[in-house]
């Protein structure tokens, strides 16, 4: 295939101007052999699987970097949920092992280590318990560690029970890292639908369906879309801007295949799955909510503000698949309030509000993402936000999450400072109407219908 002038010229503006980066390349381990009755002797095996298994990843993707000239954002590592690895050891705490975690992701130089989690959408052992309670202090003792437990899935439906103890989970772990704006959250997720090969955090783990160990690359580019369409003519008619959306999700997916492709072979590691997801971050351009604005919308959050994210979001997966056999993950267009500089923005002018943001769920790749709330939020609030979350991934069949931070000693319309790529973001206000009797019910929110599909 020859490669003209103007397709060379495209891709380093896409690169140099437009932020389109490969977001992380992540690696999943199996550790389910490292459990041990004796915790600290299951941390140590824990250790010395990660700090062997990738002791090459951060070379290897900065050599690709360098070599592709794509910059390689995060280096990750997910491992089976920690609550499968500990279910033999004799304790009432998994601190030992998040810290074990730290450590080697420390060691080996990766971002973050995800897969302290469980999976609890149809019962708890007594192991998702500890871990549960084991996660406000892993979180606030550790750097690196990202947690998550999917408590809902359309086969299942929704453990009432393990989403109220997430709640208080979220209180406990928001008010532990109280002096550091309540960071323990961010890395902190609830799920329905979980899916076993996501690269992104804070809700990476390594399934129980995958390999020994994969390599799994989301790549993302909100700001070349976004440069894109900023081209195309404003009486374009929405299948042009489709068009154009889906043609520019194949070009950032092929860039991502050939990463994921050369990274696994000189890691000697299988490929797994390659997430295109429109990630935005603080950076000016690199933003959904300003695609959302170039497709039509007065402001994010404004009248039609859905209707533009299912597009976004359709064209993008097209793209990708087109592009590349081992698509999977959560592909699709993010909506993360404190790491989209458009969207913060849409917050402050008042245009986007919790209940804008939970119609857009409906159609984009996850959920509602790094949300600020006021500190004073009681757990029914926090339990009926996540649970009308939780029912929109079970009908719909598809996965959503909550990634909420209570602001401690904050209200709304106040500041929250997080750094890096997670960003800042006003605190939003909430309504205070959820009552005292949903969350205290109990008890399993029955499966779909449509989840018999045999």
């Amino acid at each position: 295939m020859q490669i003209t002038p103007a397709e060379v010229k495209e891709t380093l503006a896409m690169i140099s101007q437009q932020n389109l980066d490969i977001r992380t390349i992540t690696l999943g381990l199996s550790v389910r052999s490292c459990g041990h009755e004796d915790i600290n002797v299951c941390a140590s095996r824990l250790y010395d699987r990660l700090t062997s298994a990738a002791q090459n990843l951060v070379p290897t993707a900065e050599q690709l970097a360098r070599e592709y000239g794509i910059p390689i954002v995060n280096k990750r590592i997910s491992v089976t949920p920690i609550a499968e690895v500990c279910a033999a050891a004799k304790t009432d705490s998994y601190l030992p092992v998040a810290e074990a975690m730290d450590r080697a992701g420390r060691e080996v130089g990766v971002d973050f280590v995800g897969g302290f989690s469980a999976l609890v959408q149809k019962g708890m052992s007594r192991a998702d318990a500890i871990l549960i309670d084991s996660i406000p202090t892993a979180l606030a003792n550790t750097e690196r560690v990202c947690s998550s437990v999917n408590v809902a899935s359309t086969r299942a439906g929704i453990n009432m029970d393990a989403l109220l103890l997430m709640c208080e989970t979220i209180l406990k772990t928001a008010r532990i890292t109280a002096d550091r704006d309540s960071i323990g959250c961010a890395k902190l997720v609830v799920f329905a639908n979980a899916v076993e090969d996501n690269p992104f955090m804070a809700g990476a783990f390594h399934g129980s369906g995958e390999a020994e160990a994969v390599i799994n690359v989301g790549v993302s580019g909100p700001g070349v879309v976004r440069a894109v369409l900023a081209d195309l003519p404003t009486n374009a008619d929405l299948t042009t801007v489709a068009e154009a959306i889906k043609a520019t999700a194949f070009k950032i997916t092929r860039a991502g295949e050939l990463v994921a492709r050369e990274a696994s072979r000189r890691l000697g590691v299988q490929m797994g799955i390659l997430d295109l997801s429109l990630a935005p971050t603080p950076a000016v351009g690199d933003s959904v909510a300003q695609i959302l604005e170039a497709i039509g919308v007065g402001t994010c959050g404004g009248p039609g503000t859905t209707a533009a994210l299912a597009l976004l979001n359709d064209a993008v997966k097209k793209g990708g698949v087109m592009a590349s056999s081992s698509v999977g993950g959560l592909s699709g267009a993010f909506i993360p309030v404190s790491e989209d500089a458009g969207m913060v923005a849409a917050v402050e002018k008042g245009a986007l509000t919790l209940e804008k943001l939970e119609a857009m769920t409906c159609v984009c790749s996850v959920g509602l993402d790094m949300i600020a709330v006021p500190g004073d939020v009681d757990v029914e609030t926090i339990f009926g936000i996540i649970a009308d979350e939780m029912a929109i991934g079970v009908i719909n069949n598809k996965t959503t999450a909550v990634r909420i931070i209570p602001a401690i000693g904050k209200k709304a319309g106040d500041h929250m400072e997080f750094g890096g790529l997670l960003g800042s973001t006003p605190v939003m206000e909430i309504n205070r109407h959820a009552g005292s009797v949903l969350a205290h019910r109990g008890g399993r929110f029955p499966a779909p219908l449509n989840s018999l599909k045999n």
